[in-house]
């Protein structure tokens, strides 16, 4: 009971209809001390009226007068003249006197806690204003037995009638919770359970139907959570597929590669001097292809392999970069440009540095060729503080909202049509492995910038 919510509710509701109903008791056991009071004020004064009728009364009636009214004598003030109406012998002298007239409520609630905590019977005296207009003051002195006795008698009366509500308060809004909110929250933890079990199943999806608008929100966030991660394991799925084929294709590829790259050594002996100028650039292109075979393979094991950091010249690498895209760009009028220092020398692995310039400009020159319009695609780097830049800048159309919203994630972020976004999610994954950052700098309607930052300590 404790540990469940609606059992919670039901002693904390409970446990504060008592709180309220005490803090009602204190003035309402105040305002039943006053009334008895008064009573007693009013019944003395309606005793006092037999011997103004008729001055003289036998001691009998007198006796029985005063039993009646529950009091010990009665003075009664008319016309400035004040008078003992009615007398008996009094068990005790007068400890206290209490005047009605003018009593505000936190002196009688001072006085009625007195009376409940004090159990000594005492007597007092009652000053009040007579009824209807009988005279200008009555007084009456009483004992305080039956007074207490009639306030503990309510007190308890009170008690009894607090605990039925707050357990019939509680009862209801026990079955309220119940019904509201417990039982669709447990609806909703069984469709969590049910989704856990399979999910890769939509069908165990839930579909929001609560009528409170905070548990229907709280259902809306689940359902939108569980679809993304239902289409999530869907896309690692198919990944997964994806990257079994890759690397068998990929092991196929490199033996064939490696047969070809046999047969560049002999290309590289032939007296053609355009054969010998571009020979040189075909056995690297293999080399590196050779290379990205044997990583794909290992990347079907696990993730990218540590970057091997060494000094390399950056100027000749970006130089190699751009003469292979010169390559692709054929006839079409696109300008490839480079403005890195001759001696700017960057710790890098040059085989990944290499595959993160390229996908970069490659990215660049497909969105420039794919819109028909002359462009330029420059690379250049610098010193920046503590760490190299490397800025990829092209005049393209710039990526599209899309591409921009799912940068660097894999079959997401694909800035042209066809397109996987691969590239920049290798790329920044790759610059992310040297320590560094891969970050977009702008793309709008005049182009779009990457910059590479490089930390010079290497690795952090």
């Amino acid at each position: 009971m404790l540990n469940s919510l609606s059992g919670r509710f039901l002693i904390l509701t409970t446990v504060f209809v008592m709180l309220a109903e005490v803090l009602i008791f204190v003035p309402s056991i105040a305002r039943y001390r006053e009334d008895f009071l008064l009573n007693r004020l009013e019944r003395a004064q309606i005793a006092s009226l037999a011997l103004l009728a008729d001055d003289m009364i036998d001691t009998e009636l007198e006796e029985e007068l005063l039993l009646n009214a529950g009091v010990f004598n009665v003075v009664l003030r008319r016309d400035e003249l004040r008078q003992l109406v009615l007398s008996s012998p009094m068990p005790s002298e007068v400890s206290q006197t209490f005047d009605l007239r003018d009593a505000n409520a936190l002196t009688l609630i001072r006085d009625a806690m007195a009376r409940l905590i004090d159990p000594e019977n005492e007597t007092i005296r009652v000053i009040g204003n007579p009824f209807r207009d009988g005279g200008l003051l009555i007084e009456i002195t009483l004992d305080t037995s039956e007074l207490r006795m009639a306030m503990i008698d309510y007190g308890l009366r009170i008690l009894v009638l607090s605990a039925v509500i707050s357990i019939v308060t509680a009862g209801l809004l026990f079955l309220a919770v119940r019904i509201l909110l417990v039982k669709p929250i447990k609806g909703v933890v069984g469709h969590m359970q049910s989704y856990a079990k399979a999910p890769e199943d939509a069908r165990r999806i839930i579909q929001p139907s609560a009528s409170v608008t905070e548990l229907r929100d709280a259902e809306k966030a689940l359902q939108s959570l569980q679809t993304q991660l239902t289409q999530a394991l869907k896309q690692k799925e198919r990944l997964a597929q994806l990257g079994g084929a890759v690397a068998r294709v990929s092991h196929d590829l490199r033996n064939i590669l490696t047969s070809a790259q046999l047969f560049t050594d002999r290309i590289e002996m032939s007296e053609d001097p355009a054969v010998k100028r571009m020979a040189p650039k075909l056995v690297n292109s293999i080399t590196r292809a050779v290379s990205l075979c044997e990583s794909t393979l290992a990347f079907g094991r696990a993730e990218e392999p540590a970057p091997t950091l060494t000094l390399i010249n950056l100027a000749q690498l970006v130089s190699d970069v751009l003469d292979s895209e010169r390559l692709a760009i054929g006839d079409f009028d696109l300008s490839l440009s480079e403005d890195v220092p001759g001696n700017l020398m960057v710790r890098a692995d040059p085989e990944q540095m290499y595959r993160i310039l390229s996908n970069l400009v490659r990215n660049a020159r497909q969105a420039i060729i794919g819109t028909g319009t002359p462009g330029e695609i420059n690379v250049a780097a610098k010193v920046c503080d503590d760490a190299w830049c490397i800025d990829v800048t092209d005049t393209g159309p710039g990526l599209p909202p899309k591409a921009v919203e799912y940068l660097f994630q894999p079959f997401q972020g694909g800035a042209r049509k066809g397109g996987s976004g691969l590239g920049l999610a290798i790329s920044e994954e790759l610059v992310r492995g040297h320590g560094g950052t891969l970050t977009l700098v702008n793309t709008d309607a005049s182009g779009t910038a990457f910059r590479i930052r490089l930390p010079m300590g290497g690795l952090t």
